[in-house]
């Protein structure tokens, strides 16, 4: 899986966990609910690390807490 999946995959993971919908997330990050949107959806190759830092800000979790994660695991990314 490439890297941005992962992303994907685990903003959306987290969001079903604490119940929270994107534009909840929107609300506690300032992360424009677009951004979050297509960060899910992989419309981006990237997303900033600064972006991902302000959603786990949204989610009131760490940098450590969003890559502590199977899905980051070398073995389940693409080079």
């Amino acid at each position: 899986m490439k890297l941005n999946e992962a992303v994907g995959k685990r903003l959306a993971g987290l969001l079903n966990e604490k119940h929270m919908t994107q534009y909840q997330l929107y609300k506690r990050s300032g992360v424009p609910k677009s951004t979050i949107s297509n960060i899910i959806n992989c419309s981006y190759d990237s997303a900033k690390l600064r972006i991902i830092h302000e959603i786990c800000q949204g989610l009131e979790i760490g940098l450590h807490d969003f890559f502590h994660s199977p899905l980051f695991h070398e073995d389940n990314l693409e080079p």
